[in-house]
């Protein structure tokens, strides 16, 4: 898909809630169109925000503990983490700059950045 780093039940805390910037989680599965959809955008995203987010993708089919615990009930859900709390979320693929305004927006207002 794309090199996006990936999370899973084995590293989502560490990568996740302890990181030390927002980090963006792409909860997506394989079968779902709009998953493949946003790639891309979350993909230059992540290399133009690398500095002050990151960005990574959780497989919701192979993490459902996760996606239950964060109640995610359609894909693609991104949800914005920072200092281990969810401070912003959305369903459904975007345009890229209307993502990138909501998560401004977001790191603004929410995370006091």
């Amino acid at each position: 898909m794309t090199d996006l780093r990936v999370v899973d039940e084995s590293n989502f805390e560490q990568e996740v809630l302890g990181a030390d910037k927002p980090v963006l989680v792409d909860f997506w599965a394989q079968w779902c169109p709009p998953c493949h959809q946003i790639v891309p955008v979350l993909g230059q995203i992540a290399a133009e925000r690398h500095d002050r987010l990151s960005v990574v993708k959780l497989n919701s089919d192979e993490n459902p503990a996760i996606s239950a615990n964060y109640r995610v009930m359609a894909l693609p859900t991104l949800m914005l983490f920072h200092h281990g709390e969810v401070v912003w979320s959305v369903v459904g693929a975007r345009p890229k700059a209307k993502l990138l305004k909501e998560l401004d927006d977001a790191l603004l207002t929410g995370t006091q950045l």
